[in-house]
C-alpha cells in the first residue's frame, strides 16, 4: 500500500467513522478541519479521541475560508498523497465547484455542483427524476416565500421537509425539525408559520404519506467509481430510527443483506441503472420506505455523499477509505459487488432496542445479531477513559431522547 493522508472535512458522526475507517486501514491518524462553533462546544463525536489531528477554523462554512484552509494544508504536505473527503453537502459542493483547481492537489471523487444540486435540493430532485427508473413518492411543492394557499386536495397525514437542505441545516428557529408528520391542514398551517417566520425562503416538500413503522424504511450505500460506473452497493433495513426532534430520519438500528420484503435484488439493479444513467461519481446514500400498497421500495432522498450510517459497510469487507483508494490512488480495476452480508450496526444502547423497536420479527433478529454488532463511534483502538465517559453520556442521552420524544408513523 502507498502512504497517503486523509484529510476529513466536518466534525459529525460521518467524520469521526471515516477516520476510523483511515486508522482501520492504514494504522495512521486521520486529519480533520472543522468548523468552530460560535458560543457552543464542537460536536461531542469527534472529541478526546487518539485516532485523529482536529483543526477547528472560525467561518469554515464561507467558501473562500475554507478554500484557503485545504490549500493551506496542501502547502504544509505537498509532497504527499492527500484524499480529500467531505462528510457533508456543503463542503462536498465546494470541492465539486473549485475542482478544476484542487484535482492537481488532492485526490476525491464527487460529482459536478450541477449534479449533485438536482439530488441535494430535494424539489429540483423529484421533478428532474420524476421519469427515472425509480420510484418516487407522489410530491407537492410549497413557496415559503410567495405562496399563502394551502392546497385543498391533500390526503392526511402527509410528510414535510425543507427542500433546500443546505440553507436548512445553516439556520435555527423555533419548531425546527428535520422531518414532519402532520395529520390536519392546522398542523400543517402552524409548521409552514414556523418556515415564514424564519431565515427559510424557499421550498418545502409535501408527500404523501407512505403506511409502515420504521422497520418499512431502507438504506443503500452505492459507490460509484471515477470511470461513473458501480462499484459496489449494499441494501439495509432499519428496524429504528431516531426520536429527538432534530434527528428524525436517522438510522439507530440497522441491519445490511436483510429485509422482511421482496425485491431488493431488483431494487439494486434500479439504483445501480440511475446512478449510471445521470453518470454520478463518488459515494451517495438512498433513504427509501417500502410501500406494500404497491410492493415498491420509494426513494425519498439521496444524499450525494456517504450517510451518517454508512459504516456498516466496512464490516462488511469495503472499508469506505480503501475504496476511495483503491480506486483513486492505485488505479485499481474493481468489479462491482453487491454488499449482501448481513451485519447489525447500532447507535443506540440495547435496552433502548428492546424497547422501542416496534417490529417484533426485526427486533427479534437484530437482538440475536447483537453480539456481533458494529457502533460506529465505539472502537476498541480509540476507548481512552474520557472518551468512555462520553460515550456513557451519549448513550444516557438516547435513552432520555426515546422515552420523552416519539415519532408516530400510523
Amino acid at each position: 500500500m502507498e502512504q497517503f493522508r486523509a484529510l476529513i472535512i466536518g466534525s459529525d458522526i460521518n467524520a469521526y467513522y471515516l477516520a476510523r475507517c483511515y486508522h482501520e486501514f492504514t494504522g495512521q491518524k486521520a486529519d480533520m478541519l472543522a468548523l468552530k462553533p460560535r458560543g457552543e462546544k464542537p460536536f461531542a463525536y469527534t472529541r478526546y479521541t487518539k485516532i485523529l489531528n482536529i483543526k477547528y477554523i472560525e467561518d469554515f462554512w464561507d467558501e473562500q475560508v475554507f478554500l484557503n484552509e485545504i490549500n493551506a494544508y496542501y502547502e504544509a504536505h505537498k509532497d504527499e498523497k492527500i484524499l480529500l473527503v467531505s462528510s457533508n453537502e456543503t463542503y462536498g459542493e465546494y470541492i465539486a465547484k473549485n475542482q478544476d483547481d484542487l484535482k492537481e492537489k488532492f485526490y476525491f471523487n464527487y460529482p459536478s455542483v450541477e449534479l449533485q444540486r438536482t439530488l441535494v435540493n430535494k424539489e429540483l430532485f423529484y421533478k428532474t427524476y420524476a421519469g427515472s427508473v425509480l420510484d418516487l413518492p407522489k410530491t407537492v411543492y410549497f413557496d415559503v416565500k410567495g405562496d399563502t394557499e394551502i392546497p385543498e386536495d391533500l390526503i392526511y397525514p402527509v410528510i414535510v421537509k425543507p427542500a433546500n437542505v443546505v440553507l436548512f441545516k445553516h439556520i435555527t428557529f423555533k419548531g425546527k425539525r428535520k422531518i414532519y408528520r402532520l395529520s390536519t391542514k392546522e398542523q400543517l398551517e402552524e409548521v409552514i408559520g414556523y418556515f415564514k417566520n424564519s431565515d427559510y425562503d424557499d421550498t418545502l416538500i409535501i408527500q404523501e404519506y407512505i403506511p409502515g413503522d420504521d422497520s418499512h424504511l431502507f438504506d443503500a450505500v452505492v459507490y460509484m467509481g471515477k470511470d461513473k460506473k458501480a462499484k459496489l452497493c449494499s441494501f439495509a433495513q432499519i428496524g429504528l430510527q431516531e426520536h429527538s426532534p432534530r434527528m428524525i430520519g436517522n438510522a439507530a438500528v440497522i441491519i445490511n443483506g436483510y429485509s422482511q420484503f421482496e425485491g431488493v435484488d431488483a431494487q439494486i439493479d434500479k439504483i445501480v441503472e440511475f446512478m449510471e444513467n445521470i453518470g454520478y461519481q463518488g459515494f451517495a446514500e438512498f433513504d427509501m420506505k417500502y410501500d406494500e400498497r404497491e410492493n415498491k421500495y420509494k426513494v425519498m432522498e439521496i444524499n450525494a455523499r456517504q450517510g451518517r450510517c454508512s459504516y456498516y459497510i466496512t464490516p462488511c469487507g469495503y472499508n469506505l477509505i480503501e475504496i476511495l483508494y483503491r480506486d483513486l490512488i492505485e488505479n485499481e480495476d474493481m468489479p462491482f459487488a453487491r454488499v449482501d452480508k448481513i451485519q447489525l450496526e447500532t447507535f443506540v444502547p440495547k435496552s433502548v432496542a428492546k424497547k422501542y423497536i416496534v417490529n417484533e420479527e426485526f427486533r427479534k433478529k437484530a437482538l440475536s445479531l447483537w453480539r456481533d454488532r458494529v457502533e460506529p463511534l465505539r472502537y476498541k483502538k480509540d476507548n481512552g477513559f474520557i472518551r468512555k465517559l462520553l460515550l456513557a453520556k451519549i448513550g444516557y442521552n438516547y435513552k432520555k431522547a426515546y422515552k420523552n420524544f416519539t415519532w408516530n408513523w400510523d
